[in-house]
Order: C-alpha cells, then structure tokens, then sequence
C-alpha cells in the first residue's frame, strides 16, 4: 500500500505504508539516534509527532517490550528511509511492523529521509500529515480532522527493598527509565499526575520533588506553575526537559521555541563549574532563554556546545536543581547519570538538616 507524507508548505513525499493504516497529523521532527527507536517510538515526550529517523535502517533488533518506556506510544507516526524485513535479536518479541499495528501508529519508507531532514532544518518544524491516498481537501481542513492523542496520565507507586528515600514524581508524560533512575537510588516513588493538589502531595510525606519529561510548549502548563513555587520551597526538587522548562518559568524565566529542536544521542553538554563536557541524550523543542535568567534566582550551571542553548539549572538559595537533557538516557550515553546522585544528596542533606532542627 502506498502512503502519502504531506508537510504544510506543500511538499510532498510518496512511500510504502507500514505499520497501521490509518491517517496521522503532528509536528515532523526529526532524530539522529542510531539506534533506540523503541524508547523514541514510546516516549511521552514525542506525543503527537512525526518522527523522522535519519539512520537509514531501522528496525534491526525487533522490539522487546521490556524497553517500552510507557505503556502507550504517543508518537502519531513513524517514517524511515528502510524498514528491516529480517530483524534479528535473541530477546525480540515481534518486528516493529508488527509492534507499530499493535499500537496503532503508521509508518511510510521509502522516502528520502535526507531531504525531509534537511528540509526541516532550513524551515524549522512544520505540521504535517501521513494519508493512505492523496490529500484532495486544504491541508489545515485535514489536519484539524485528524484527532490528537494525549498523553495518560495515571497514579502510581514504586518500590524497592533497599529503599532511603521518598520521591514524588509529577507526571507530565514521565520516561519509565526516570523512575528505574529513582528505584536504583534506593527511592521509593510516588507518580502523581501534575494536576495533583499541594495537599495530596503533602499527604504523601515526600523526601523531594521530581519534575518529569512531557510533551508540547512548557507554555501550555502555566496552571502547574503555582504547585511548582509552593513545592520547591518545601521540598528538595529536580527537574528533567520539561521539568527544566517549567522549572525556570516558575520562577520568571522564559522560553522560547528551537528552530527544530534536539532530538538525539550525541548532544555535547559542557558543565560550567568543572569544564567537562559529556554526550547526552535529548528530545525537546523549546528551551528556556539564557538571557531572561538574569532578574530570577535561577543560575545556568551546564550549556549546549552546539547552539549554547540552556541545559542545567540550579536555585540560588534552594535545593533545586535541573536538566534540559536526559539522564537516564534510554537509549543514549549514561555520561549524565550523575545527576539522580546529585538529587538524592540534596535530599539527605534536607534530612540532615532536618532532624538537627529537631
């Protein structure tokens, strides 16, 4: 079956359907990742989004479920430049022609992922559509037909037996490696949806406060920015892509949207403090504008090498701390795991002073 990819400026690109055959709209965007389509495929994050894979195959190693990094993907489709036929891989459950039906996305290849990539670069992120037929209405009039998804935001909690600490985690479309992160720390974690009331997360007595990764502008949440001021001078707090975002407009910064965004595997990251520079995963198209940090008690402690772009925060009096990247990669390198120990130093160290108070 043939399939249509059509963007908003008019260009059109015709492949081979994979995948469910059905009509998706988003943003097109693109990611450089070698490998890790499944954590792509299934990360809150990439909700309502086209996603452009530039390696040329892909699908190689089938899908384990095991990786999923939600229970539902939230992408609105796939495209590539190859789909492997013969996957082959000793954990693989199903090939992800087979994984994408499951889920109810459609994929196009075939087509030039180059072009496309290169396209989005020099335009920025575009609207776009993937049909089964050509389009034979206006593109917004299609676009506006095709229902959007949203991310499920549920209740949840965590154990382990070696537990230390007590995070609550504020969803807004949280990766499950962050709370795998969490788990490995010795946290016991609370998943709460980020329309939680103060008191309900008071109630659950936490040590700190974790911001999650989601989906679309950071603008769009601006009724969560008033839970985030009381929490973060209650509790020890950490945000990570999202979190960062709203953590800084939480307290008067702003943010602004990239030309086309970061999504990849390999984004040079230098720390201001100690000079070192470490490759990082990441996925986002906004980012909080450096030059409106300077009237808030926010201080930019880590930037992007390519475009200086704004990757870590600290509060200048509080213990709070954020990343725009992600470290808990999945996939991607593990140079930024340091950053969940740093979190639960900041919790100790509240305890500590705590229990000296008391």
């Amino acid at each position: 079956m043939k399939s249509y990819l059509t963007l908003e400026d008019g260009l059109t690109f015709a492949g081979d359907a994979f995948g469910a055959h059905i009509a998706a709209a988003g943003e097109v965007v693109f990611n450089t990742g070698m490998t890790g389509y499944q954590e792509a495929i299934t990360d809150p994050s990439y909700t309502n989004q086209l996603i452009t894979f530039t390696y040329p195959l892909i699908g190689n190693y089938g899908v384990d479920a095991a990786h999923n990094q939600a229970k539902v993907a939230g992408c609105s489709a796939i495209i590539v430049r190859q789909l492997a036929e013969l996957p082959n891989h000793y954990a693989q459950q199903m090939n992800l022609d087979e994984f994408l039906q499951q889920q109810n996305i459609p994929g196009i290849q075939g087509i030039d992922t180059r072009q496309l990539t290169k396209h989005i670069r020099q335009q920025g992120t575009l609207k776009a559509i993937l049909t089964t037929q050509p389009l034979t209405v206006p593109f917004m009039e299609a676009y506006t037909m095709i229902k959007q998804k949203k991310s499920p935001l549920e209740r949840a909690t965590f154990t382990t037996p070696q537990a230390q600490q007590h995070v609550v985690l504020i969803d807004f479309g949280t990766k499950q490696a962050i709370i795998d992160q969490l788990l490995a720390q010795h946290c016991n974690v609370d998943v709460v949806p980020y329309t939680t009331s103060l008191a309900a997360i008071d109630a659950l007595q936490p040590d700190g406060i974790f911001l999650s990764n989601g989906p679309d502008d950071p603008a769009d949440y601006h009724a969560a920015l008033p839970l985030i001021q009381a929490l973060q001078t209650k509790y020890p707090l950490a945000g990570i892509c999202l979190g960062h975002q709203l953590l800084a407009l939480a307290n008067g910064a702003a943010t602004y949207k990239l030309q086309y965004g970061h999504r990849g595997l390999n984004h040079p990251v230098k720390n201001i403090a100690t000079g070192k520079t470490i490759l990082t995963s990441q996925n986002h198209g906004y980012a909080v504008a450096a030059d409106s940090l300077a009237d808030t008690p926010l201080q930019m402690t880590a930037y992007e090498l390519n475009d200086h772009s704004v990757e870590g925060l600290r509060h200048e009096s509080l213990p709070v701390i954020s990343v725009q990247y992600h470290p808990e990669a999945n996939p991607g390198p593990t140079d930024a795991l340091g950053f969940f120990t740093e979190f639960c130093t900041l919790m100790n160290t509240n305890k500590t002073k705590k229990s000296r108070v008391a």
